[in-house]
């Protein structure tokens, strides 16, 4: 009887798949090779180049999404779905092309589409600034994160990589606000400034700073930890792709978050779709806030360029909206537009992906160089649908006087402007000019749906109808102008 030993090349064999094994916990796998080993896990180390919104997963942990790109793998991305316990422990990358390694995280697949999954119980991650420099210190990490020294080298490498592959993070796909259309998949670059909260609180409702309402919740309830402060915030307050700068943020009614954005341009005019007749009873808004903007708002907002609302559109799903910092350049992926009471509004879809710019990137300096160049031109203050000229039926008796936008609602006094007291026909007439109505008999087009105002010409003034409130009771009138026809 004789006895069998293992052969040598079979242990062999599993020495080798250790020391692969112990390699892949301890190295980072370049994406494109990652992306082939399905169900096993490794080690990433890549260039952000867009994240979601964080929200609640279908289970008791929060989640977000973060697409990275890498040397081997440098356009579409590879997403990571990353999975917490609380909101404040998933990643906040404060620029596009900031670096995120992961450590451990598992490879999977699903219909053809191969993807990461980050887990909460043996994965991490940390973020580093992608700016080429010799700090390794990364600015927020995971709780079981462990720095490694062979990090600095695929840090150093990933950085020096963007330097001279710029265009790894193009923005050029990102369209402005004046070639916004219906529908979703529009690319848009915009602008944060400020982060307002609108709350209600015993039939009444205001403005508020966020760290003013802390002060407020914090003298109710004393200091609060992140989720007890959520959790009071609540108790208070009760597809379209693109760059764009968000202006304000605020909640109007619990979990309803609304941002104002703005690029420098303007958006198309589109016609007014309703009948006259209903328009004097319920008449058309001039902006699409659906509240009065206090004055001091008002007076910050731009002066030229239109100020896009974005709402969301997420049905049930509660998307963390609050990640939106102030007075940042920001990529919005795949937002919905949309015409509402014939003024153009967006939505933000769970589906929608965001990344923020540096105020150096070439797309924002660009942006802002066209904005400043248009300011100081006495036409560019027209609008830019107007361009090379509004329509003349208006004439006014000062020619010269510099152009401005319009800003509030304003009163039309008659005689002057109307050619002092014209037969009701004439009057009639130019009523209809000035509102887009088309010619017609009769009063059929009190029942026209669709109307076409122009684009006028007129000098304004601006005068109190209250001196106790000078600036709330601020109106404007119209002189100096007549409108012809």
């Amino acid at each position: 009887m004789s006895l069998h030993l293992p052969l040598p090349k079979k242990k062999k064999k599993k020495n080798k798949e250790k020391k692969m094994s112990k390699r892949r916990r301890d190295e980072y796998t370049p994406i494109a090779e990652a992306m082939s080993l399905i169900n096993n896990k490794v080690n990433l180390i890549g260039l952000v180049l867009q994240t979601g919104f964080p929200k609640k997963s279908k289970g008791t942990d929060f989640f977000c999404l973060v697409k990275i790109i890498d040397e081997s793998y440098p356009s579409g991305g590879l997403s990571v779905n990353i999975f917490t316990e609380t909101m404040d422990k998933l990643p906040v990358v404060l620029n596009g092309g900031d670096i995120i390694l992961l450590s451990q995280v598992v490879m999977k697949v699903h219909e053809s589409v191969v993807y990461a999954v980050f887990n909460k119980k043996f994965s991490s991650f940390a973020l580093f600034d992608g700016k080429l420099s010799t700090s390794f210190l990364p600015y927020q990490c995971y709780s079981i994160y462990l720095a490694k020294e062979q990090d600095k080298k695929f840090i150093l490498g990933l950085r020096k990589w963007l330097v001279h592959h710029p265009t790894a993070l193009d923005s050029s796909d990102f369209q402005s606000l004046k070639d916004i259309r219906e529908g979703g998949g529009f690319n848009l670059l915009c602008k944060v400034i400020l982060v307002l909260v609108l709350f209600y609180y015993i039939g009444l409702h205001s403005f508020i700073f966020e760290d003013q309402l802390r002060k407020h919740i914090a003298g109710c309830f004393g200091v609060l930890e992140s989720w007890l402060w959520t959790y009071a915030l609540n108790i208070f307050i009760a597809n379209f792709d693109g760059i764009c700068k968000i202006l304000r943020v605020w909640e109007i009614r619990k979990d309803e978050w609304m941002l104002l954005v703005w690029d420098g341009t303007d958006t198309p005019p589109v016609a007014i779709n309703a009948k006259l007749e209903d328009e004097m009873d319920n008449p058309l808004p001039l902006e699409s806030v659906p509240v009065c903007l206090p004055r001091d708002i008002l007076c910050n907002l731009p002066r030229l360029g239109t100020v896009l609302t974005v709402t969301l559109d997420c049905g049930n799903e509660k998307l963390g909206v609050n990640v939106l910092g102030t007075n940042r350049w920001v990529k919005f992926d795949n937002l919905r537009c949309q015409l509402h009471a014939s003024l153009w509004n967006a939505s933000l879809l769970p589906i929608t992906r965001f990344c923020y710019l540096r105020d150096e990137d070439h797309i924002v300096l660009q942006r802002m160089r066209e904005h400043k160049e248009r300011s100081k031109s006495k036409w560019g203050w027209m609008p830019l649908s107007s361009l090379p000229w509004p329509s003349h039926v208006t004439v006014t008796d000062h020619p010269d006087v510099p152009f401005v936008s319009l800003m509030r609602a304003l009163a039309n006094p008659r005689e002057h402007f109307f050619g002092r007291y014209p037969s009701f026909d004439v009057l009639k007439r130019k009523r209809n000019l000035l509102l887009g109505i088309s010619e017609s008999d009769g009063d059929s087009e009190m029942n026209e749906t669709s109307r076409n105002p122009p684009w006028i010409i007129c000098c304004l003034f601006s005068y109190p109808i209250d001196e106790n409130d000078v600036w709330g009771s601020r109106n404007f009138r119209i002189f100096a102008t007549i409108l012809l026809g």
